[in-house]
C-alpha cells in the first residue's frame, strides 16, 4: 500500500485510480483530483504531511 501524498489515504498501487512520476519516484492517488492538486503544487505536498485534503 502507498499513501496518497495529498489527502493521506492508503492506496493500493495496483488499483490506484491515478499515479504520476516525479524525479524518478512514482506517487499513487485515490483520485484524479488528488493527482491534479499534487501536480499543481508538488513542493508543498512533498515538504508537508498530508493535511487531509477533502474532495
Amino acid at each position: 500500500m502507498a499513501r496518497d501524498p495529498v489527502c493521506g489515504m492508503e492506496v493500493d498501487e495496483v488499483t490506484a485510480p491515478a499515479e504520476t512520476e516525479y524525479k524518478g519516484k512514482t506517487y499513487y492517488f485515490c483520485s484524479k483530483d488528488c493527482k491534479e492538486h499534487f501536480e499543481e503544487e508538488v513542493g508543498r505536498f512533498l515538504e508537508e504531511q498530508p493535511k487531509g485534503y477533502s474532495h
